[in-house]
């Protein structure tokens, strides 16, 4: 991901979205012993962040960063945004999409994004 921003023609920005999965509140019994077998739940953003593809080695460099500036996190979900005429997007248009995808996540409209888990594996959603 880092490479494909990097080779753009205009300046990019990578968004990322940290989510924790949580249990809802009016969970089944079902759903509860699903949720705590490690499957299902809902997603519920942490913390977002920007930043520029030279602002990162990798995803590594990421996680740690993530590990410090908050709480443990599950799935961190990843967009690029475009700038325009040689400039980078504005801190304005970074708000709107950030807000943007904590809204899609909290809907379950995270197919647009990319995902990872805290080791970096790509994580799809969706069934076969």
């Amino acid at each position: 991901m880092l490479k494909v921003a990097a080779s753009q023609p205009e300046p990019q920005q990578l968004l990322f979205v940290f989510t924790s999965a949580e249990l809802p509140a009016d969970a089944t019994e079902a759903q509860r012993e699903r949720f705590l077998a490690g499957v299902g739940g809902t997603l519920a953003p942490l913390m977002c962040v920007a930043k520029a593809p030279s602002d990162l080695n990798g995803f590594s460099d990421l996680a740690e960063e993530a590990k410090l500036a908050g709480p443990p996190w599950q799935i961190v979900f990843a967009a690029a945004l475009e700038g325009q005429g040689g400039k980078p997007p504005t801190q304005a248009q970074i708000e709107v999409a950030l807000q943007g995808m904590v809204d899609a996540i909290h809907v379950g409209g995270v197919g647009r994004y990319a995902a990872f888990d805290v080791n970096g594996d790509p994580i799809e959603f969706g069934g076969r």
